[in-house]
């Protein structure tokens, strides 16, 4: 069972991903976005960890619903309004229990990758962070390592996409060849939850 302190080590671990990562990802988004989708994730998960440790949510998804509501009122553009939505969403679905399954925790994810789909009107082969999410939130019905690894591969096949939502959309043609910035952080979301479970023995 994951319990309020794994999705906390969960949100935690993600965050120093986008540190280590935050150069790679605006240095991807400089190349059909606005160059500051690392930065700009950086700056949101700083104030979740901040957020989370100021007053620890007991529950699974109270931990997600905060890390969602400050995500969005801290990270600038799209971002913010698609990720917190995915981690609102996805805590709502998990209610109130005190611990959920690995099982419950994908059927959830899949409730907030459709949210997420909703708010931007994108679907798979748009170019978008669906296209890591999506197979994402179906393989981790099998195991949290095969979620990490859908999600990695699913951002890789967005580079010979043409964006067809997005900033990136703007570019038509010019965005075939580049890997999706909101994709690759997105596998970093997932990659994080791979490694929280096996350094908790949490995988199924």
């Amino acid at each position: 069972m994951l319990d309020a302190d794994f999705f906390h080590r969960w949100m935690t671990t993600t965050a120093a991903s986008v540190d280590r990562e935050a150069a790679r990802l605006t240095e991807l988004d400089s190349a059909i976005g606005d160059a500051d989708h690392g930065s700009n994730l950086q700056r949101g998960f700083a104030a979740v960890v901040a957020a989370l440790a100021e007053e620890p949510p007991q529950t699974p998804g109270a931990v997600l619903m905060l890390a969602g509501r400050q995500l969005i009122s801290t990270v600038g553009g799209a971002s913010g309004p698609l990720y917190g939505t995915l981690l609102r969403r996805t805590g709502k679905a998990l209610g109130e229990a005190p611990a959920v399954t690995a099982e419950e925790l994908a059927q959830a994810l899949g409730t907030g990758v459709a949210a997420v789909a909703q708010l931007g009107g994108a679907q798979a082969g748009d170019k978008t962070m669906l296209d890591a999410l999506l197979p994402a939130a179906k393989a981790l019905g099998s195991s949290f390592d095969a979620g990490r690894d859908a999600a990695l591969e699913g951002a890789l096949a967005t580079v010979p996409l043409q964006a067809r939502k997005g900033r990136a959309s703007y570019l038509g043609e010019r965005s075939i060849g580049h890997q999706d910035p909101g994709a690759t952080s997105s596998a970093l979301l997932i990659a994080a939850l791979a490694e929280t479970a096996a350094a908790t023995g949490g995988d199924v």
